[in-house]
């Protein structure tokens, strides 16, 4: 086995050799990964079941942690674990973050844990050292994914104190870590509905700053994993209406419907928020693409007396006030611009309102009224300042975020490739040293094959000269037998006479037999001739019957029995259907009478006679042969 690689890798060229010594190399140095630190404690299996609860029933998992808290925290892993939890379990059932300086402690625990603070380039693998067993592999998974987490329920609070940037920069950390440690065939599950729980938080940050382009990807991002989880199909449908209404800001008219349409499919029921959300995006679309503003404000009146909460009513408000106003129709819109104005929470409709009722105060004469809105609005030339400013470090994050991912997949990219190249040069490899093995066993075969004719010839060249010995000594014993059977002859034609009129005898009383007549008569019957080229099923009714067969072999053996007896001694292989056709020959009938007597093909017929002919040893008619066979 040895020598064969060694005579492999000597055969192969040198360049080429060097060509694969360099793409394992980079190989290696594209796949070095950073080293990942095993827990030195392991997790307490009261937090694990936490942990498992928490995804479904939020409510529980919290009094569960409460209650196993101070057993549960004896080590720093899992101290830090439970505030994790703690932190995670507050969001999830609507408490504030009140442990935000543990969980800070934790995050960079499990920062430390995972490596995530040793490089601040993006797009290097963070997977562990080539995992020697399932136990570290899935430890190294748990780390990575409670890195991940806490980066992100660490965002959550920064975005609930107003801490935009603190917040998106978490976010796209968590994401980070998910997409970095782990293979797109790894994110299913608890960690499918993670990612589709961080896509959405990054959709509505730059949603509620009207950064279009970002909130379009995160939303796609999460509609991916919200149906890689096995979301409920509202969470599904509410984010293709926040997907939707970017492109309808945008002006993507098509886009925007495509995503609205999507979403209205999805629900079964038209009893909730999402729905009548969709529907009045679709109703003021339709309006935007020119078809009649009647059944648009239609649908939105009914809408509106569907409003289940001020928010909804003051948006819905919002809405056809819109219509109204591009419609110039701004005696009707003032009432609804000024309800959203004087009683809505939200800074940005109160915003729009008031910017169009200021326009609308000066075309209808309402100067005193333009001057309260117009002065609201001053306050937003610093707040426009301040958040044009917050939107650069936003998209900055974004296009950051961007440039990671290319780098992420190219680095990616060149990985596969470089796999690739190495499965291809280990292939050849294998393949070359295959072909050389292959070609040696041919060698071998050909080479035995080659000794093996030569060795036939000789003994072929043996046999033939030993042949021609035997040939002449057979040569010299074929005279002598010849002339004794010229003399056999000379004696036999003295005693013939009497024989053949014997046997002319036995044929006639052997024909007279009353079956035999019957046959005779049937086979001459000039009137339906018996033809070779007609199949022999046209002859089925003068076919004999078993009983016929009967009466002619009793006749036979009657008239012939020695010889039949004789012929059964000799050749016990011979069968009924032999014996029957012997007796339709000694009646001097041919082989086409005797297949339409036995409804038998012609083919049967004539490939019998050869066979018997063989048997008996001898070429005339089979009634000649019998005959002689008696004479003998």
């Amino acid at each position: 086995m040895w020598r064969g690689f060694l005579f492999i890798f000597a055969s192969m060229k040198a360049k080429a050799f060097a060509i694969g010594l360099f793409l394992l190399a980079l190989f290696s140095a594209c796949h070095r990964p950073l080293k990942v630190v095993e827990p030195a404690e392991m997790p307490s299996p009261e937090l694990l079941t936490v942990d498992s609860l928490m995804w479904q029933q939020p409510d529980t998992a919290l009094a569960c942690l409460v209650s196993c808290f101070d057993a549960c925290t004896t080590t720093e892993y899992n101290l830090h674990y439970a505030n994790l939890l703690l932190s995670e379990l507050l969001y999830k059932n609507d408490y504030a973050q009140t442990n935000r300086p543990a969980l800070q402690r934790a995050v960079a625990y499990f920062d430390a844990l995972a490596g995530t603070h040793d490089t601040d380039t993006r797009g290097v693998s963070l997977q562990a050292e080539p995992r020697r067993d399932a136990r570290r592999a899935s430890a190294h998974d748990a780390t990575a994914f409670l890195a991940a987490r806490a980066h992100y329920i660490n965002g959550v609070g920064y975005y609930e104190n107003d801490s935009a940037v603190q917040a998106c920069t978490e976010y796209l950390k968590a994401l980070e870590i998910m997409e970095e440690c782990f293979e797109e065939k790894e994110l299913v599950g608890d960690r499918a509905k993670f990612l589709a729980l961080a896509y959405t938080r990054l959709t509505v940050l730059y949603s509620n700053h009207y950064l279009h382009d970002p909130a379009i990807y995160f939303g796609k991002k999460s509609l991916q994993f919200y149906r890689k989880s096995n979301s409920p199909t509202w969470h599904l449908a509410w984010m293709m209406d926040e997907i939707g209404s970017h492109y309808d800001m945008l002006g993507t008219i098509d886009s925007a419907a495509y995503y609205y349409y999507g979403g209205l499919n999805l629900l079964t029921k038209s009893d909730n928020l999402t729905y009548r959300d969709i529907t009045t995006h679709l109703a003021y679309l339709s309006y935007k693409k020119g078809e009649s503003s009647e059944s648009s404000l239609n649908l939105l009146h009914r809408l509106i007396d569907m409003a289940e909460s001020d928010k909804e009513y003051y948006s819905r408000c919002l809405t056809i006030g819109e219509v109204f106003y591009h419609e110039t129709q701004f005696d009707s819109a003032w009432p609804y611009y000024n309800t959203v104005f004087n009683n809505t929470q939200s800074e940005e409709s109160k915003k729009l309102a008031a910017e169009r009722l200021v326009e609308i105060s000066k075309v209808i004469g309402y100067d005193s009224k333009s001057t309260e809105y117009a002065s609201y609005l001053t306050q937003f030339a610093t707040i426009s300042e301040k958040r044009g400013a917050l939107n650069s470090v936003l998209v900055e994050l974004y296009r950051q975020y961007g440039q990671s991912k290319e780098a992420q997949l190219h680095t990616q990219s060149i990985r596969k490739n470089t796999k690739r190249a190495v499965k291809i040069i280990s292939s050849l490899i294998v393949l070359t040293g295959l072909s050389i093995i292959i070609n040696i066993i041919i060698r071998k075969h050909n080479k035995r094959l080659r000794m093996e004719k030569q060795k036939t010839e000789e003994l072929l060249e043996t046999e033939s000269y030993s042949h021609k010995i035997k040939q002449a000594a057979l040569s010299s014993r074929l005279k002598k037998s010849n002339e004794a059977l010229r003399e056999l002859k000379g004696q036999m034609k003295q005693q013939k006479k009497p024989i053949t009129k014997n046997a002319e005898s036995q044929v006639a009383e052997f024909a007279d037999e009353p079956i035999c007549q019957h046959i005779l008569a049937v086979c001459n019957d000039k009137s339906n001739p018996i033809k070779s080229t007609v199949p022999v099923s046209s002859y089925a009714d003068i076919a004999l019957t078993d009983a016929q067969n009967a009466q002619l072999k009793d006749a036979a053996m009657r008239h012939y029995g020695p010889l039949f007896g004789k012929l059964k001694h000799q050749h016990p292989e011979l069968k009924e259907k032999d014996f029957l056709y012997c007796y339709l020959c000694l009646l001097g009938l041919d082989n086409s009478q005797i297949a339409v007597l036995t409804q038998l093909s012609y083919r049967t017929i004539w490939e019998r006679e050869k066979r018997l002919q063989t048997l008996f040893h001898g070429n005339d008619r089979i009634a000649v042969i019998l005959h002689e066979i008696i004479l003998h």
